[in-house]
């Protein structure tokens, strides 16, 4: 199931999600780990500290794994909504943010 998907972002716990998500952590975790890489790679930011991107999932309850061992540890607020496909997001990219914005923290 495609999912649409919105969440705040804590700025001093971005280091440590850039770090899980570069270093194969998250990657490496199954099912879903190369998933939830692609949607950050993928994620917009659209207002402050508000991102947003375009998920699937195969879980009964929308994201539930991805939110307890991953999402839930960095981003709160989190919001879903089912959509037929994915679509266009306006913003700027998250992940060019996070790579700038700990840059001075790791390598990567």
């Amino acid at each position: 199931m495609e999912y649409r998907v919105r969440a705040n972002f804590i700025l001093s716990k971005l280091p440590a999600f850039y770090k899980v998500l570069v270093d194969g952590t998250v990657a490496n975790q199954e099912p879903d780990g190369a998933e939830i890489v692609a949607s950050m790679q993928r994620a917009k930011i659209i207002a402050p500290n508000t991102i947003e991107w375009f998920e699937t999932c195969y879980c009964a309850s929308p994201l539930k794994h991805e939110r307890v061992t991953v999402y839930d540890k960095y981003l709160v607020n989190i919001e879903t909504a089912l959509v037929e496909k994915h679509g266009e997001i306006e913003g700027d990219s998250f992940w060019s943010f996070l790579q700038n914005h700990c840059k001075n923290h790791f390598d990567g």
